[in-house]
């Protein structure tokens, strides 16, 4: 298990106890995260588990891969470090990950 965090909006903090080799999206839904809805359940077919990713994090993640990007297009407020949760995997190296929740899902 490695410790990742989501934060809101409005700035509350929900560390959460994620699965190594599970995907964020999976971790926050478990977790009963507020803002992330995942509409399809981690198929990357929405944009509705759409997160910003902490600075400091930002090179720790690959690449997004083209399907990612072009879902990113029907997300709301995209940013360089937007990503969709359901494409992150976890790993042990991402402790403390901080994703950050926009205010509303695309």
């Amino acid at each position: 298990m490695t410790e990742i965090i989501f934060v809101s909006p409005d700035g509350t903090r929900y560390p959460v106890e994620a699965a190594d080799g599970a995907s964020a999206m999976q971790a926050a839904i478990r977790a009963d995260i507020p803002g992330i809805d995942a509409d399809c359940g981690g198929a990357c077919a929405c944009a509705t588990c759409h997160i910003y990713v902490d600075g400091a994090f930002a090179d720790a993640l690959p690449q997004p891969e083209t399907m990612e990007e072009d879902m990113l297009d029907f997300a709301f407020d995209v940013r360089p470090t937007s990503r969709l949760s359901c494409q992150i995997r976890i790993t042990p190296d991402l402790r403390g990950l901080t994703l950050h929740i926009p205010t509303r899902q695309g």
